[in-house]
């Protein structure tokens, strides 16, 4: 039988064996009497079979399996078996020999029996330390040493863990990854990682290797520990299991299973599988070829794994031990993913090579220049030099550095800054954003000195300065040499613009901008800060989120919440974008507040302008506050014409009641269920959100009275026909009320449930409510702070989608754009019977620059036609987002219209028993994808989206791709 191939024959289902087959098979073949419990397999059957007084397990291989494989994976125990390590042993037959032929349910099955090895495997430790991580890489790096001298014919086979056609295993396979944003994401990273080896593949050395000593197959002494010491370096006590993929294959693929293995374990730190690559070389070396192959291997390992998982489930359904495996799979490639090649090879090789860390010794200065600070150019996140999304330009740091050169006569960029000018908008990986090299512009040439002896020779078009203790890479120098052994402040050239880059990796040039994956000390060790060779500081200040985080919870009231747990710091927006402080950008999904987008150079210029002119408070006379009044009236439906402005949504709904209140002579409000309308006393009032208040229903003062909200997706009656139900419910109420003499002021709701997610009202809802609260005196109040102005695209007002007319409109958010404004828009007849309180005033509500604000969104929204885009990107939108509905079970509805809409999740659809905790985790699963957005509703289960109204369909698809992606892996 020839040794298997698996691109020839790539469905394996395991062979079909009970527990009762493996007794039966122990007692007869082997003479072992004993209780069978069956152990973890991909492809095979293995059991433990336990006598009373010893424990073995019983091995049935895959049918397509030659003895010749089998016997070659008993030759690789017996290689190992005198090298510090436990490995199995071999149980003989009762005919003596190491393999057996059973004939099983139709099937003929090679069986052999192994001594069993007590210990705890890696697997179930969650944080392993990092000397446990160093065991695992030991005893891979051990197997590898140890294993090297051996051939045998059951060598010669093809399996699918065997990277050497890592790809075409994922090609075979790929389609039984259902879900295309995942199949897509695999496809993606295996080409990539493909790309990389191909040049290294010749290079790559061939030897016996196990393939699979990862932590499930390895098992330590004691209860998940492991003491140092043993033979040639290897661990005490630590044992090796299941070698059932022995095979011929790349040695440093080896290390690549290992470390894939690793990776679920170290989520919030991947780069600790350095210490488990560091150990394995320690006692298997690696040589150039195995560090620059070793990333894009864990990669495709990663990949392979998790096209072979959905394969087997598909192929054996009942198999536990594939089924539970996909989820830290898929962890272990997303994370492998997510780390640039270039960088983790970097730091391997300086974790493998560690040179000196202090500082370079420089003994002269490469360029003489003036150490006054303004040569600096900044490229930071915060330079104003880049505002108006000056950042996105080609040429931004070229203009950067020619400003800075026109006043000062030469530029310098900084070391380690994260540049503004590397973020990419709408990303789907990390951008690499810090700087490891500094560029010198000076237009009029300088005279570049050699700072260190060392042999100056031309590498690939860089010079490079080799010196004791490091290398400087240097690209724009002109010389006439090519190579030359130089000394301290001897001429080396000259430059116009230079680009300047230390490196500790003798011989290799470090990334000139990396990702913020890596710390920023590691980098300072691998490529210095080249300040010295200046004369000058040229290291940029590094943000620390986590102290900018405890000063604001050391002074910020704690109820004043926070997005995420470890938020970003968000220090730039544009448009609908926001940039932290590492220069990675955001596709912002919640910010109905800046309705036109962030930093709009429009608003901005007049905000400056007008604040140069005049600020002051609305009592004083001035033209541009009846300007802004009348546009508002001018949009509010007739026959609401009069405006009154203040600060916030809050204290517009704080005066409508009020205002209803004092027209009507009356005290009660009617208000919905699962609403929110604000903080203040009043507006605190009418809010009965148990999401944003748990004790809401509970707390409501005497005035304000409760119905029942008329939620189409999970209230008392459902469906957008439910109006006249929940308006029988109302007629109920209001007879209540009305036979216990409670005259009605008024009646709020926001036209569509924002707070809710988005939920439309049922249709003729609002019609049948105003109509039955002004047949009794009161007053109708629409929220609009929320879903109003323009952001439902097809309607400017929300209440336009009722069909109705309120009495009051209450307005902010949007209005301001970030601005505190807001509104209240009524009759004249009820403005004016406000009168009986006394005047109105707000100190900050209609001054001169808040007019200004208003007045300019107005003309932006109108301008750039952000109604229409509201309409348009999110009709799309939400097409894409119903299509996610119908391959995610955990998307219960998509609510919701325009640009306010209303992911809802749930755990079943029936039941409707909200998904809050898988909310949660995916929206931090989204901010890894580059997408911010936040749960709303009761539940919290509702993911809301509601970004700026600028919004592109690129930014909208690139959102319902990265949940499509986060929902499939969750």
């Amino acid at each position: 039988m020839p040794n298997f191939d698996f691109l020839a024959q790539p469905s394996l289902p395991r062979p079909h064996v009970t527990a009762d087959d493996a007794v039966a098979i122990a007692a007869d073949h082997f003479g072992v009497q004993g209780s069978a419990t069956e152990l973890g397999s991909q492809q095979d059957r293995n059991f433990l079979i336990d006598s009373g007084t010893a424990r073995y397990v019983l091995k049935l291989a895959n049918p397509v399996f030659s003895a010749d494989e089998l016997h070659a994976q008993n030759a690789a125990m017996a290689t190992l078996a005198g090298s510090g390590l436990r490995i199995p042993e071999v149980v003989p037959a009762r005919d003596g020999g190491d393999l057996v032929a059973v004939e099983l349910h139709g099937e003929t099955l090679l069986v052999r029996m192994l001594g069993y090895l007590d210990g705890e495997p890696l697997t179930g430790v969650a944080e392993p330390s990092r000397e446990q991580l160093r065991t695992l890489g030991t005893l891979a790096g051990a197997v590898a040493a140890g294993l090297a001298p051996l051939r045998h014919p059951g060598l010669a086979r093809t399996t699918q863990w065997d990277a050497r056609i890592g790809g075409e295993v994922v090609d075979l396979l790929i389609e039984h990854v259902a879900d295309p944003a995942k199949r897509a994401t695999v496809r993606a990273a295996t080409d990539a990682a493909l790309a990389r080896l191909a040049p290294l593949r010749s290079r790559l050395r061939v030897q016996a290797v196990h393939g699979d000593v990862t932590d499930d197959n390895i098992v330590l002494a004691g209860a998940g520990g492991a003491d140092a010491g043993g033979a040639g370096g290897a661990v005490a006590g630590a044992g090796v299991i299941d070698f059932g993929d022995v095979a011929d294959g790349w040695l440093v693929g080896e290390l690549a299973a290992t470390v894939t293995s690793a990776l679920h374990h170290v989520p919030a730190d991947p780069l600790a599988v350095l210490d488990v690559a560091e150990a394995f070389a320690a006692e298997s070396p690696l040589d150039d070829a195995d560090l620059a192959a070793l990333w894009p291997l864990v990669l495709l390992r990663g990949a392979v794994l998790v096209v072979s998982g959905e394969q087997q489930v598909a192929l054996d359904g009942d198999n536990r031990y594939a089924d539970e495996n996909r989820a830290h799979e898929w962890l272990a490639f997303d994370l492998a993913r997510r780390i640039d090649p270039d960088e983790f090879e970097a730091a391997l090789r300086w974790q493998l090579e560690r040179a000196s860390t202090g500082v370079v010794a420089v003994e002269a200065p490469l360029v003489a220049l003036s150490t006054d600070q303004r040569h600096l150019a900044d490229l930071s996140v915060t330079s104003h030099a880049l505002d108006a999304g000056r950042w996105l330009d080609q040429n931004a740091e070229t203009d950067v550095l020619s400003a800075v050169c026109r006043a000062h006569g030469h530029a310098v960029t900084r070391y380690a800054e994260h540049r503004i000018t590397r973020a990419t908008v709408d990303r789907s990986a990390a951008s690499a954003t810090r700087a490891l090299a500094v560029t010198l512009d000076a237009p009029g040439g300088v005279d570049i000195a050699a700072p260190f002896a060392g042999e100056l020779a031309l590498v690939d078009g860089s010079w490079r300065l080799r010196g004791d203790d490091a290398d400087l890479w240097l690209d724009g120098l002109s010389r006439p040499l090519i190579t030359a052994r130089v000394a301290p402040g001897e001429s080396i050239g000259a430059a116009v613009t230079l680009t300047v880059q230390l490196s500790r990796l003798r011989g290799r040039r470090p990334p000139a901008f990396v990702t913020p994956a890596i710390p920023r000390r590691l980098w300072e060790e691998i490529a210095p800060d080249p300040s010295a060779l200046f004369g000058a500081d040229l290291a940029a200040p590094e943000s620390d989120e986590q102290l900018a985080l405890s000063r604001r919870d050391d002074t910020f009231a704690a109820v004043q919440e926070h997005y995420f747990a470890e938020p970003p710091l968000i220090e730039r927006g544009w448009r609908h974008h926001l940039i932290d402080t590492r220069g990675q950008s955001y596709i912002d999904m919640v910010n109905n507040v800046t309705a036109v987008g962030h930093a709009h150079p429009r608003l901005v210029e007049a905000v400056r302008d007008q604040w140069a002119l005049l600020n002051t408070n609305s009592r004083f006379h001035y033209e541009e506050l009846a300007r802004f009044t009348s546009r508002l009236a001018e949009l509010a439906p007739a026959p609401l014409d009069t405006v009154f402005l203040v600060n916030s949504g809050s204290e517009a709904v704080d005066l409508a009641l009020r205002l209803a209140q004092t027209h009507t002579g009356r005290r009660t409000i009617l208000a919905v269920t699962e609403a929110y309308h604000g903080w203040t006393v009043g507006a605190d009032a009418v809010s009965s959100s148990i999401g944003d208040n748990p004790r809401a229903l509970e707390t409501r003062p005497d005035w304000v009275k409760l119905v029942a909200s008329p939620h189409t997706f999970r209230g008392r009656h459902r469906g957008a026909d439910s109006a006249p139900a929940y308006l029988a419910d109302l007629d109920a109420d209001l007879a209540a009320l009305d036979a216990s003499g409670q005259a009605i002021a008024g009646f709020i709701a926001e036209p569509v449930f924002g707070n809710a997610g988005g939920v439309m009202l049922p249709d003729g809802y609002l019609r049948g409510v105003y109509q039955r609260i002004r047949d009794r005196g009161g007053v109708c109040i629409a929220d609009e702070v929320q879903v109003g102005y323009g952001r439902l695209g097809h309607y400017f007002w929300g209440s336009e989608q009722q069909g109705v007319v309120p009495d009051i409109i209450t307005v902010a958010k949007a209005m301001g754009n970030g601005h505190p404004l807001g509104a209240v828009i009524t009759t004249k007849a009820i403005a004016d019977s406000f009168a009986a309180e006394g005047s109105f005033f707000s100190s900050a509500g209609g001054s001169p620059v808040s007019a200004t604000v208003g007045l300019t969104v107005l003309d932006i929204m109108r301008d750039e036609e952000l109604q229409r885009n509201a309409a348009e990107v999110g009709d799309h939108l939400a097409a894409r987002l119903r299509a996610l509905g119908n391959r995610h079970a955990l998307i219960g509805a998509v609510h919701g219209l325009g640009l306010y809409l209303g992911v809802e999740l749930v755990r079943d659809r029936e039941t409707l028993e909200p998904a809050t905790e898988e909310a949660a985790t995916i929206c931090d699963r989204m901010l890894a994808e580059g997408c911010v957005v936040q749960p709303t509703g009761d539940h919290k289960n509702v993911l809301k989206i509601k970004p700026p109204l600028c919004i592109t369909r690129e930014s909208a698809d690139r959102f319902a791709d990265a949940l499509d992606l986060v929902l499939a892996t969750l």
